[in-house]
């Protein structure tokens, strides 16, 4: 084992795209477990764009990381050292919330087992944490699908675009997603079973026209995950009774200036339509449930999981970014075990 637990903290809070001096790396040594603790060392880091309005000091569903303070992520690792826990001991593998970092001393609260027979380490912050927690609870939950609805997705081939879309077939909906690049809508449409895909950088066309000819039956459940222009058309096709369901802005989340809303609200009240937002610690609670499930569509072949991921935890800054520049394709991991 390593004598040094390499660590990133949070060094200042970044105006715009966040720069390599936002976190500074630190090689404390790794701590002594006391009575009732467990040391995890960490083998995956999840990377999602939360992660970036975490670091931002305004009211918020969930407090800032302080300056100073290793910076929160999803994790998912191995207890290599217990002192008289009850819940776990020497050789579980957990996931939790263990932070930009390679070892995580902990409580164990929050942290949970997971079997990695039962699925690959990586899974357990993509399909099976987090992001698809919150694609299962907000399609099913917040955006209340019914059989044969249309169902409209927003950063459709990311970790929870992906999960949510493929949720949504097998619910018997007619699902397109939009996405950036061709590659991408392929894989949607070819690999996930999406019904269409959109590209929004194609320049023959405007998201709009793109819209309204893969919806040519109109909206009646948009999952949003990027806000901005692409929000602002999406509304412009929604049904009566639609629901928006607000899970993410990505597209907003570097803006140096103040976040852009949608112009077409009006649509709202005229459809008689319902915009909500979601935070998936809402449905903690609940995760086993979704997980059990999710699970089950994963035995069956339904439900299927893409990780993309990089490996050393000096990356973390090239490799968080990649969340902004689109260079990824599902989840985004990165592998900090040495």
């Amino acid at each position: 084992m390593a004598s040094v637990n390499k660590r990133y903290v949070l060094s200042k809070r970044p105006v715009g795209l966040p720069d390599e001096g936002t976190w500074t790396l630190a090689t404390p040594e790794i701590p002594t477990v006391g009575e009732g603790q467990i040391l995890v060392q960490q083998h995956y880091i999840s990377l999602d764009p939360a992660m970036r309005g975490w670091m931002n000091d305004v009211r918020s569903y969930i407090p800032p990381v302080a300056i100073g303070e290793v910076m929160r992520a999803g994790t998912v690792g191995q207890v290599i050292a217990a002192n008289n826990h009850p819940k776990f001991k020497v050789g579980d593998y957990v996931t939790g919330w263990g932070g930009v970092q390679q070892y995580s001393l902990s409580d164990g609260k929050g942290y949970y087992t997971v079997d990695p027979k039962l699925a690959p380490l990586p899974a357990y912050i993509g399909t099976f944490g987090m992001p698809g927690m919150t694609a299962y609870f907000g399609i099913l939950e917040v955006g209340k699908i019914k059989e044969g609805e249309t169902v409209l997705v927003s950063g459709a081939a990311g970790a929870v675009g992906s999960v949510v879309g493929q949720i949504a077939k097998i619910k018997g909906c007619r699902v397109v997603g939009i996405a950036g690049g061709a590659t991408k809508c392929t894989y949607l449409v070819e690999e996930l079973g999406f019904d269409a895909a959109i590209d929004y950088k194609d320049t023959n066309t405007s998201i709009h026209k793109a819209i309204k000819n893969t919806c040519p039956d109109g909206v009646d459940v948009y999952f949003d995950n990027v806000g901005g222009a692409i929000l602002d058309a999406a509304l412009t096709r929604i049904n009566r009774h639609a629901r928006i369901v607000i899970c993410g802005a990505i597209s907003q989340y570097n803006n140096t200036t103040a976040i852009k809303g949608p112009s077409n609200y009006l649509s709202l009240l005229v459809n008689r339509a319902r915009m909500e937002g979601m935070v998936v610690l809402d449905y903690a609670p609940r995760y086993k449930e979704a997980a059990q499930q999710m699970g089950l569509w994963a035995m069956q072949g339904k439900l299927k999981s893409k990780e993309d991921i990089y490996e050393g935890i000096e990356n973390f800054h090239a490799t968080f970014l990649r969340l902004f520049s689109g260079e990824k394709m599902g989840k985004l991991v990165l592998g900090v075990l040495e």
